[in-house]
């Protein structure tokens, strides 16, 4: 049972990754992994890369990139979706959902926050 290693996307509080870290996980940042800038999809094709989940307040450009990813046979190791919470709020169910999942579990799946 492999555990997830996150990656924020730019739009995300960099503190969130600074939580994670701070509760055992290995999370990196856009500024942290120097991605600053980069489009959609090449974030998405890093985090698969790096096999980390992707979280994202960008909801609809990362849910059509898994539909598209999926419908050409890509793989990714997961995405989580959510609309914009409060750092603890979105910290306390990031881990609820690491608790919940491991990454071999999280691979190709798109998960919205708000079900965790």
């Amino acid at each position: 049972m492999a555990t997830m290693r996150f990656f924020t996307d730019e739009d995300v509080y960099r503190a969130i990754a600074e939580k994670l870290r701070e509760a055992g996980y290995d999370a990196v940042s856009t500024p942290d992994a120097d991605r600053l800038g980069e489009h959609d999809e090449s974030q998405l094709k890093w985090a698969s890369h790096e096999n980390r989940t992707l979280i994202t307040f960008n909801v609809a450009d990362f849910a059509r990139l898994h539909h598209e990813w999926m419908d050409a046979s890509r793989h990714h190791a997961g995405i989580v979706v959510s609309s914009q919470r409060p750092i603890g709020h979105v910290t306390r169910r990031l881990l609820n959902l690491a608790n919940t999942l491991d990454a071999d579990e999280m691979q190709d799946r798109l998960e919205f926050l708000s079900n965790w």
